[in-house]
């Protein structure tokens, strides 16, 4: 009976059916039920603009919260730290999640303002991921975003020999990344790849700077085009 009031109601916030394993034991999810309300309630007393039901972990880090703007339904979980300080904001679209100990930096250095980033709606950005937000990232909606993912929005220059390159400064192309993606598990992404909608990024790859088509099966080092979706079912 609990866990069937529970779907109903997970349901309606998420706007898509959800039905909860039978197998998992009641205690437990009441256990789960209690962790959300206090987030629930975290979320209110830290004044972040949301667009209702924010669930922020007091195990969670927000600088210049200002500048972080959240939709419905949104959730950052422990240990996460967010530096929205950027030009353009954090900003998450409905129905997000952030995973544990997710590093978000809107700003590199207070040398340059960094743009910052925007994630549309239904988006998981996974635990144990980085996003360097300098030059400005967009995540489409409905990607989904693996574990220990790494996002480099800004490149330092190093054309002159007889300067450090930290003291040559850095440039930024920025990231956007399409909608329906998933980006697999220890991957990284650098500074100016823009990826489709519909691709699929495999764990451990490296994605440099350029264009990357849609549906396309990335992966290697540096990634390059696999397949394509559509060529899966020629092989079913």
């Amino acid at each position: 009976m609990f866990a069937s009031r529970l779907n109903k109601i997970i349901t309606k916030w998420k706007g898509h059916e959800y039905v909860i394993d039978e197998d998992i034991p009641a205690p437990y999810l009441m256990a789960l039920v209690w962790s959300r309300l206090m987030m629930l309630v975290w979320g209110k007393l830290r004044f972040v603009k949301n667009g209702g039901l924010f669930f922020l972990s007091f195990r969670a880090k927000i600088k210049c919260g200002s500048r972080l703007r959240v939709g419905r339904s949104v959730t950052i979980s422990s240990g996460c730290y967010i530096d929205a300080l950027s030009s353009e904001g954090i900003r998450f679209g409905n129905n997000v999640s952030v995973g544990m100990n997710t590093k978000i930096e809107g700003t590199g250095n207070l040398q340059f303002l960094g743009k910052g980033l925007l994630v549309g709606n239904n988006v998981g950005l996974g635990s144990d991921n980085f996003f360097g937000c300098a030059g400005g990232i967009i995540i489409g909606d409905d990607t989904i975003i693996g574990n220990y993912v790494s996002f480099h929005s800004e490149n330092h220059v190093y054309d002159d020999l007889s300067t450090p390159i930290r003291l040559q400064g850095v440039k930024h192309d920025g990231i956007k990344l399409g909608k329906n993606c998933w980006i697999g598990a220890k991957s990284t992404i650098l500074d100016g790849a823009v990826i489709g909608n519909g691709c699929i990024i495999a764990a451990g790859a490296v994605v440099k700077k350029g264009k990357y088509e849609d549906n396309g099966i990335y992966g290697g080092v540096p990634a390059r085009l696999l397949m394509k979706r559509e060529e899966l079912f020629d092989y079913a």
